[in-house]
């Protein structure tokens, strides 16, 4: 089964806090386990894990948009239209593209900016 990160989960804009922070090595260990459970990861805990984590992740690099706006500073990302859009294969096949050595050091959030930097270059 493959976890879909909603488009429209980027516009989520409520705080999310640190003790949900997890690295990309943990996240990738809790996707590869609910792909083997096929149709009943969605009554994993794991499941729960990784969707809150996709959450938060979002919910954070949004507030630091919005944080770099009003302090005038330039955007972290420049999506078209202001909206990224990326689903999870997309996500997961960047996590897992990293060094493993920096999967255990890297959170999600910092992993999934890094992809919406990328993907979404500013033009100065």
């Amino acid at each position: 089964m493959r976890i879909r990160f909603a488009a429209a989960a980027l516009l989520i804009a409520l705080p999310a806090t640190a003790a949900q922070a997890m690295d990309v090595a943990t996240f990738l260990a809790k996707v590869d386990a609910l792909q083997k459970k096929g149709m009943l990861a969605l009554l994993s805990s794991d499941y729960r894990d990784v969707k809150t984590e996709s959450e938060a992740a979002i919910r954070e690099i949004a507030a630091e948009g919005r944080a770099a706006k009003a302090a005038r500073k330039p955007p972290l990302a420049c999506p078209p239209g202001g909206k990224a859009q990326t689903d999870s294969n997309e996500v997961i096949a960047y996590f897992r593209a990293m060094p493993p050595d920096r999967r255990a050091r890297t959170q999600v959030k910092d992993a999934l900016l890094a992809l919406l930097v990328r993907k979404y270059p500013c033009r100065r």
